[in-house]
């Protein structure tokens, strides 16, 4: 039943996934405490700890807390944190409620970072690898949209003034460009993500040289046996009592990386919606404006600017956590990263989400972008109507000044009285060009102006994206769900 009474995160009611969500969910988090519990139990028995001759882990006591590894028994666990305060413990004492035979061995000879820590990495490098999935579909998408385009000359700007030509697919590489950009430093820092191990209170590993007698290169086979059963390669090499913060905030970096490149994609289409040449997808019965009934407004793209500027804000929480640790651990990390890095997870999946959405269902206007481009053309065409001039006998400082001259008064035209560009029209009528208005309008061929545009675009994803994409093939063909 669903609660009214309390407040809820818009980031699980209204933008993350399902998946995402499952990735921060209790159930992940404690049943990965307990796969934890059962790797440092299973490497100390394989260690051989013993007691006077006798083993102090038995398969049996493996075998218990195995049968109990995804049955939580949250309500013990709860009560239990009313009297002690503490997470950790309370899940000890309620996974041994449930394994009376391993309860003694539970934990033992570690810190509560041990599970706490080794849980965060764990989730924070699976919540990367549905990152990467997601962000090479929104790449997938946009490739195709670029090579649709590649060859639709429209109009560019610089300073969101007229600027050259450029083609509707070569503006989208510069999307894509960005997207690739993140991934390469998505996958530099999941490659190097690393488990803590179980370095014990101050990260000198005291309390398991004491279980093994002193044994130095017994206790240096532990954290590679944990690495190994959690799917990882290695552990911290050195740690306190946690990880490096700035493991966190790297991680959070990536997010943000991915949400300033979100955020610049859905500026460029807000802008072209604003202009009528590309809109993003409007269903049949969507509503623009609770007033406006014709409005169709880029809410969605408007939702992608909205949670990556979270995302980006978001970041400088494990960037001062990180600065502000003392020596071996303190506690003021806690609190902030149960917040900073779940939410910056869920905001950057649902921002995915709605770029894959957004990539897959963009409207071009063809029309509308050809009558923009032409009403500017005129004006883009005067470096080639000036060398043709000169060409046939003219001064060029004399032509380049009535060329000047007949763009200003044809600018006026347009932005004073509303007139369209009569540009071409003047140069036919003054004798220094030569020409007629119909032989200077030959010159107003959209595709003689965007250079190599086209063969760039077409370059680019053969070379750049295309190789990425099939390397990643498994990866792709993901339909994204938008809740609102």
């Amino acid at each position: 039943m669903e609660r009214t009474d309390r407040y809820s995160s818009p980031l699980s009611e209204r933008y993350a996934s399902r998946e995402m969500q499952f990735i921060f969910s209790q159930d992940m988090k404690f049943r990965t405490w307990r796969r934890l519990w059962i790797a440092l139990a299973e490497t100390e028995m394989a260690l051989g700890l013993s007691e006077n001759g006798r083993p102090v882990i038995t398969q049996e006591m493996i075998d218990e807390l195995k049968a109990h590894a995804e049955d939580i028994n949250y309500e013990a666990a709860r009560e239990r944190e009313k009297e002690v305060r503490h997470d950790v413990m309370s899940h000890v004492y309620a996974y041994g409620l449930q394994c009376p035979l391993a309860k003694g061995i539970i934990h033992l000879g570690a810190t509560s970072c041990y599970v706490g820590d080794n849980t965060d990495i764990i989730i924070m490098t699976e919540a990367l690898k549905l990152i990467r999935k997601k962000l090479l579909n929104v790449i997938d998408r946009l490739a195709a949209f670029a090579d649709h385009n590649k060859d639709l000359p429209t109009l560019a700007f610089t300073h969101f003034q007229p600027a050259q030509p450029t083609t509707v697919g070569k503006r989208a590489t510069l999307w894509i460009n960005d997207f690739l950009t993140d991934l390469e430093e998505l996958d530099f820092v999941l490659g190097s993500m690393k488990l803590l191990g179980s370095k014990g209170t101050t990260g000198t590993q005291a309390s398991f040289l004491e279980l093994f007698d002193n044994d130095v290169e017994t206790v240096e086979k532990i954290d590679p046996m944990i690495a190994e059963k959690m799917g990882f390669a290695a552990c911290c090499p050195v740690s306190g009592q946690t990880y490096s913060r700035k493991t966190d905030a790297r991680v959070a970096n990536v997010l943000s990386g991915i949400a300033q490149s979100a955020h610049k994609f859905s500026n460029d289409i807000r802008l072209l919606q604003h202009l009528k040449e590309v809109e993003e997808p409007f269903e049949k019965n969507q509503i623009g404006s609770s007033a406006m009934a014709y409005k169709r407004n880029p809410m969605r793209s408007e939702r992608i600017a909205s949670l990556s500027r979270y995302i980006m804000i978001d970041a400088l929480n494990p960037a001062m956590t990180a600065a502000t640790q003392w020596f071996e651990r303190t506690l003021d990390d806690s609190a902030n990263k149960r917040l900073s890095i779940p939410e910056g997870f869920l905001a950057c999946d649902g921002v995915l989400d709605l770029c894959m959405n957004v990539a897959d269902g963009l409207v071009v206007n063809k029309k509308v972008i050809q009558k923009h481009l032409m009403s500017e053309l005129p004006f883009m065409a005067t470096e080639n109507i000036l060398m043709d001039a000169v060409k046939n006998g003219g001064d060029r400082q004399e032509l380049h000044e009535k060329i000047r001259e007949h763009s200003m008064t044809a600018a006026m035209h347009v932005k004073q009285d509303g007139r369209e560009n009569d540009l071409l029209t003047l140069l036919s009528e003054d004798p220094a060009f030569g020409r007629t208005k119909e032989e200077l309008a030959a010159l107003l061929k959209p595709e003689l102006y965007t250079g190599m545009a086209a063969h760039q675009t077409e370059r680019y994803l053969k070379e750049t994206v295309a190789p990425v994409l099939a390397e990643n093939r498994e990866a792709l063909g993901l339909t994204a769900e938008i809740h609102v």
